[in-house]
């Protein structure tokens, strides 16, 4: 008896492979929400204790980095469509405000996770003998030294903004960093908002004067002050 070759057909555009057709937005992934899937697998290797522990550091801050250049591409590209009232669907089925309500919910996960490992990996770190202070932990010598610190190298720097309704928002640029403040008026009692855009011409963290490696972030040094 011949045997006789059964050629599979292609199938038909439209036909429904698995349950799903083939023009079904269930097909495909949102290239947005798959980037931030991306990027939380970055933030996985700063919990790899295979990696050391300043490589595993790099990782948490590529992650951080990755993920602004998203907002500022990405996720803007999805404001503008937003703002100009697109509501074509993407070949996932998503509408620009669709896509933006998701990515921010995952973002909001991604950088929740990347504060608990940014705590996780200063508890390793002080234990590896580098430590990154909070406020409560300075003692009065470094706040002597910290205060002229703050006058000569970061006060002259500051300009806080007022937030109310008798001015514009202020302008925060790309990448900027800025602390924001609820202030107590000591004449009235009145409630005032400020920004306080932090330098870019400074570094993020100072290292204390001593033998130990010790170091404390601007803003807590603002904060002291």
């Amino acid at each position: 008896m011949q045997d006789t070759a059964v050629k599979e057909a292609s199938p038909e555009p439209g036909s429904r492979i698995a349950g799903i057709s083939m023009d079904s937005p269930g097909r495909f992934i949102n290239r947005e929400l798959s980037w931030l899937a991306f990027n939380s697998r970055v933030l996985e290797e700063a919990l790899n204790r295979n990696h050391p522990l300043l490589e595993r550091l790099r990782f948490l801050s590529i992650s951080g980095s990755n993920l602004d250049e998203f907002y500022m591409v990405r996720v803007a590209g999805l404001h503008g469509q937003v703002k100009a009232g697109v509501e074509a669907v993407s070949p996932d089925g998503m509408t620009p405000l669709q896509q933006l309500v998701a990515v921010n919910r995952q973002a909001e996960i991604l950088i929740r996770k990347q504060v608990e490992t940014w705590t996780q990996l200063i508890r390793e770190l002080r234990a590896e003998g580098i430590a990154v202070l909070d406020t409560e932990e300075i003692t009065a010598q470094d706040h002597e030294w910290l205060e002229g610190y703050f006058l000569e190298s970061l006060f002259p720097l500051l300009t806080p903004l007022a937030i109310d309704p008798a001015h514009p928002f202020p302008f925060i640029p790309n990448l900027g960093f800025s602390m924001v403040l609820r202030l107590e008026r000591q004449g009235d009692g009145a409630v005032l908002n400020m920004l306080i855009p932090l330098p870019r011409q400074t570094r993020r963290f100072v290292r204390l004067p001593g033998d130990e490696i010790r170091y404390i972030s601007i803003e807590n040094i603002i904060t002291l002050f």
